[in-house]
């Protein structure tokens, strides 16, 4: 299948990298753990609609092209009408983009969707040292919760999927260090 839509009945796959593992506030009629290649998570988004404020962002994940790099996430088998609240809770700079996804359950590639914020958006914040992203989340915080909250939520949900992330780890240890343990 691979490279065709998967549809079923007007549905499609979409992958979740960031908050949409373990936020899922969508119906759907299949979830399986999934990756994508070539590309890597990176805390270089701003969040100002979720994480932060327009006066001060949060930063949450996107991903970032990284040729030959396994990004383990989880895939969604979603009804079409679904896209409407995804692309709501996506529009802080996140556009659509099409991606072959590996499940892991029967080892089957589909095509499917991803949402990605590239740094041609407004809210692209960019790289910047370890110690300085970890200091931004720590002191950030929006309508839908802190940013140190988001991170750390992500760092136990990729433990779960047995999905170790760097550079999410590296924040999450450095946060922890800077405010104290848990969520």
């Amino acid at each position: 299948m691979a490279g065709e839509w998967a549809v079923i009945g007007g549905a499609h796959w979409v992958f979740g990298y960031g908050s949409l593992i373990y936020k899922v506030d969508f119906p759907f009629l299949q979830r399986e753990v999934a990756a994508v290649t070539g590309w890597e998570r990176r805390f270089w988004q701003g969040s100002h609609d979720h994480r932060g404020t327009a006066e001060a962002p949060g930063r949450v994940v996107t991903l970032v092209p990284s040729p030959g790099t396994v990004c383990k996430g989880v895939a969604y088998l979603i009804d079409e009408s679904v896209f409407e609240h995804l692309d709501h809770r996506e529009k802080n700079g996140y556009r659509r983009h099409e991606v072959e996804i590996s499940l892991a359950g029967g080892g089957d590639s589909v095509a499917g969707v991803l949402y990605v914020a590239d740094e041609d958006n407004h809210a692209f914040l960019g790289p910047a040292p370890a110690a300085e992203i970890a200091a931004h989340i720590a002191a950030a915080s929006g309508p839908s919760g802190s940013n140190r909250e988001y991170l750390l939520r992500l760092a136990q949900a990729l433990r779960n999927l047995d999905a170790p992330d760097p550079h999410v780890h590296e924040l999450a240890v450095l946060v922890e260090q800077m405010t104290g343990p848990g969520p």
